[in-house]
């Protein structure tokens, strides 16, 4: 097999490539069977975020059956299952380890034509930026842990995280897009800034176009930010420009980092209102223009 880049995909034949990723994490939500669902969310968005189709899935499980009994293990199953099947991939088998620290997510195999695989290199200065889902998920679920998050808001931050890109990614696919990276542990910065340096251009964004919970200012505001939030802001602060108007809280809730988050998403600006026209009445109601491309300056990000 022919590796295509650096992502886990290679060419099997002139029109097949294969797709595979890997992704586990430890409980981010109380209920077991929502928990379930979410890490098969997140692990199935590499692929939908690439122009692919999920075929197959493993588990894999670490689990301290001893402290959380054979219950909550079966929600945790079924609730990824129930996920699974939502996508039409096929489980094949998995690996599980009795652990001190619970752990869930799946290795996830699909398939894409060389020539409609969507990568985070290509986008082109004009391009406009659609996000399909609010950011926050990385604060929130610290306020979860700390007992401040009511019951609406956990329905409604685990909606989004258990909600699958699978639309989002036909969609874009139809329309035709030149890039796209889905949100996840490096904070929409993170992977913006991934994409622009692949791309070897600069993103523009605009703070008041992107979306994120309402409640979330305010815990960013209490300090309740998770630890991937300061390394993502360590580590890419060099390469975004902020206006002198974005508060702190708009800046961390923009280094956030997301679990099972929405797709960032490059394309011609003539198709962008259509794209987020078929979003939202798709269901995803969150989806929004947040920015465009620009010629490359000397920092990668400028947030107005």
């Amino acid at each position: 097999m022919e590796s295509l880049d650096d992502a886990g995909v290679y060419q099997l034949s002139d029109n097949m490539a294969l797709i595979q990723t890997v992704d586990f994490f430890t409980p981010i939500v109380d209920n077991a069977y929502t928990f379930g669902q979410i890490a098969v969310a997140n692990a199935l968005s590499d692929v939908y975020a690439m122009g692919g189709r999920p075929l197959t899935a493993m588990n894999i499980l670490c689990f301290p059956m001893k402290t959380l009994g054979k219950s909550v293990l079966e929600d945790i199953l079924k609730g990824g299952m129930d996920k699974i099947h939502e996508a039409e991939v096929i489980l094949i088998g998995g690996h599980s380890v009795d652990d001190d620290e619970l752990k869930y997510g799946l290795s996830v195999t699909g398939i894409v034509p060389p020539e409609k695989l969507i990568t985070n290199r290509g986008a082109r200065v004009g391009d406009r930026l659609i996000l399909t889902k609010p950011l926050g998920t990385g604060i929130i679920n610290t306020a979860i842990k700390a007992g401040l998050a009511g019951d609406d808001l956990i329905e409604r931050v685990s909606k989004s995280m258990a909600m699958l890109n699978r639309t989002a990614s036909e969609l874009m696919q139809e329309i035709g897009v030149h890039a796209c990276t889905d949100i996840t542990g490096f904070g929409l910065l993170g992977h913006a800034a991934q994409l622009a340096e692949r791309s070897q251009i600069a993103l523009e964004l605009r703070s008041e176009s992107v979306p994120y919970f309402p409640e979330v200012t305010g815990f960013a505001q209490q300090g309740l930010c998770p630890g991937g939030l300061f390394r993502n802001k360590d580590y890419y602060k060099d390469r975004i420009k902020f206006a002198d108007s974005i508060p702190e809280q708009v800046q961390d809730i923009l280094f956030d980092a997301q679990t099972s988050g929405g797709l960032l998403i490059c394309l011609d600006a003539d198709k962008a209102e259509i794209l987020l026209s078929g979003l939202q009445n798709a269901g995803i109601t969150e989806a929004a223009i947040i920015g465009e491309v620009i010629q490359e300056v000397e920092r990668t990000i400028t947030v107005r």
